[in-house]
């Protein structure tokens, strides 16, 4: 126990390091970067159970989702 509060220091700096290097964006996504980002998804769908169905299915969860 007497080493803990130097492991929860190094943890601590280790965290500062990983927070300035990938920083967080806030806010909320364009459409047109969401679409691009899911449309691989769908296309890995598409080939995988080689039906549009599946497609079609995720994107009309995805369009509730958004509220569409």
């Amino acid at each position: 126990m007497a080493h803990t509060a130097s492991r929860t220091l190094i943890r601590e700096e280790g965290r500062k390091v990983y927070a300035a290097a990938f920083p967080r964006r806030q806010g909320r996504r364009h459409p047109v970067v969401a679409t691009l980002m899911a449309l691989p998804l769908a296309v890995l769908l598409l080939l995988v159970f080689d039906g549009w169905e599946t497609v079609a299915t995720q994107a009309s969860s995805v369009g509730e989702m958004l509220g569409r």
